[in-house]
């Protein structure tokens, strides 16, 4: 088998790109150990904490034990079907705040801008309101990613909303417009009340053409002749084969997967790969190295009234939901249920802000489990920018097993300063007047948690990954000894070969990372096909007028 272009891994930007080469008239052969993304629990929004929990459309990684978290060992759910963690996330959009790319240029990768990816944004939205404001005049209208909002009508999410601009916050209408920073409505990448994933939105399109086939397989590893890649050795149908590229092989198989299979193919810390027998190909320190994910805490509150989604909480309330969904796409199911949202500063001197909160009506984790006291909402908080690092390496040259995942969580004090800020900050909100009428009591932390030891104790307990893995294949100068990839997403060392998804990104970026990671699918595709990017966007984005001297 052969194709213009091989790409390895179906997932947010793997699908992007699969529908830019194809619309350009190439042929692509795309590889994908996972199945089918059929069925309700993955294309009803509600049910989202499902498919990441199940092993049929999550590889089920854990972090090794976190040494700063009491050895706790935190799961790293990552899409095993086709588009990838887009098919089994919370839905959740975010573009990230336009100082996030620009720290990207100013960190080497040039021409990463936000002017410079603004433009692809706009090019990868199918965008609307649902009523709800917005920032028209920054947003796309024909892409084929549709971004909506939910309806927005249960009185807690309006709440949330209120209760920041009482605390003295800014209001936002769209964060993924001009002005990040504020309180307003949460943007997901549904339609029609079904998950908008990058397989509905980029995949199944492009292969429509005739010029995209999905081939089901295991990637073992890149073949490389003098310092080319040509194929894709991958084990299908319990043999190995090799799938020949014409062109390039692109490599889009996730922050965890994506510097695993560029180990296994010889590129990587030639001191690592050569403990592990593996012939040394390119010797880049920086693969799989400055691992980057976000951490959160639910602070979750008791109402004094029946008005969360508890209600649908029984058997007979989540049927209620699924039969309605079924029927005609409509009810709790219809949306992922984050409906309001807010990007705020820790601290006077941050220019941009450097703490997210989803909101959620119910006290509920992702793992699906309720909280006893019944009625009751909670927000999702924590800081965006940590300073710890972590790393994935391989356990075995077998491409079979799964990989060392060491995210070095809450490794600097800086980190639990934060955290600290965070819960704070978020009673304060819940204190404001806009949740007089639905607050009966804080169920965590608990009002008795108050003295810097207390919280650090709740935090070291409680804190979970958001699941943004990303940073393991860095972007950068090709004079970087750190880098993985140069700013055309190439593989540095190695001629034919690219990396283009979440692993590339040099530093997160604010929020969830589906958006930027679908922009990076977009954007290496105009890299891979020779075209000059599309013209920079002299949009200027909102910074508050006081960052220096004011939180807010």
């Amino acid at each position: 088998m052969e194709a213009d272009y091989v790409i390895v891994g179906a997932g947010s930007a793997g699908c992007a790109m699969a529908y830019r080469l194809s619309e350009a008239g190439h042929s692509v052969i795309v590889i994908e150990f996972g199945g089918s993304d059929a069925g309700p629990l993955i294309q009803m929004p509600g049910a989202l904490s499902y498919p990441m929990n199940m092993p049929r459309y999550d590889w089920g990684y854990w972090s090794e034990p976190e040494p700063h978290l009491g050895g706790r060992q935190l799961a790293c759910p990552r899409g095993k079907v086709i588009g990838g963690s887009s098919s089994i996330n919370g839905m959740v959009y975010v573009r990230g705040h336009a100082r996030d790319f620009d720290t990207w240029s100013e960190m080497g990768a040039h021409g990463w801008s936000y002017a410079d990816v603004l433009p692809y944004y706009l090019r990868q939205e199918s965008w609307t309101s649902a009523g709800h404001g917005g920032d028209p005049e920054w947003r796309g209208e024909n892409g084929p990613l549709h971004v909506t909002r939910g309806k927005r009508d249960n009185p807690l999410v309006t709440a949330f909303v209120e209760a920041g601009v009482q605390a003295g916050y800014e209001a936002t209408a769209d964060y993924n417009g001009q002005k990040q920073e504020g309180f307003g409505p949460m943007e997901q990448t549904t339609h029609n009340g079904k998950r908008w994933s990058a397989a509905k939105a980029y995949l199944r399109p492009a292969m429509k053409t005739g010029r995209v086939q999905l081939i089901k397989g295991l990637a073992e590893k890149i073949e490389i002749t003098e310092g080319r890649a040509h194929g894709v050795r991958a084990r299908i149908k319990g043999a190995s084969q090799v799938i020949s590229a014409k062109v390039e092989v692109i490599i889009a198989a996730s922050a965890i997967n994506s510097p695993k299979l560029l180990m296994l193919s010889g590129i990587g810390d030639a001191d690592h790969l050569q403990a592990h027998g593996i012939p040394v190909v390119a010797d880049r320190k920086g693969v799989g190295q400055n691992l980057q994910d976000h951490l959160e805490l639910y602070i979750q509150m008791a109402a004094s009234q029946p008005v969360s989604l508890y209600k649908y909480w029984s058997l007979f309330g989540k049927a209620l939901v699924g039969l309605q969904w079924l029927l005609n796409k409509s009810g709790p199911g219809a949306s992922n249920q984050f409906e309001s949202a807010a990007f705020i500063r820790s601290r006077a001197g941050v220019e941009y802000p450097d703490i997210q909160y989803h909101f959620l009506p119910i006290a509920v984790r992702y793992d699906g489990q309720a909280a006893a006291e019944g009625h009751g909402f909670q927000a999702h908080v924590g800081p965006m920018r940590s300073p710890s690092r972590g790393s994935v390496t391989l356990r075995s040259s077998d491409p079979a097993e799964a990989p060392k995942i060491l995210f070095n969580y809450m490794s600097h004090e800086k980190d639990w300063e934060d955290f600290r800020r965070c819960i704070r900050l978020t009673r304060e909100i819940f204190a404001q007047e806009a949740f007089a009428p639905f607050v009966r009591h804080e169920i965590q932390p608990g009002a008795d948690v108050q003295s810097d030891e207390a919280l650090d104790a709740f935090i070291k307990d409680h804190v979970e990954s958001a699941y943004h893995p990303c940073g393991t294949c860095k972007m950068g100068d090709a004079t970087d000894p750190m880098a993985v990839v140069d700013p055309e997403c190439r593989v540095i060392g190695v001629s034919g070969l690219r990396v283009a998804d979440s692993s590339i990104f040099p530093q997160i970026t604010n929020g969830n990372l589906n958006g930027p990671s679908i922009m990076v699918g977009e954007k290496a595709s105009d890299h891979i096909l020779g075209r000059a990017p599309l013209p920079a966007s002299n949009q200027e984005p909102w910074i508050h007028p006081k960052w220096e001297s004011h939180q807010r």
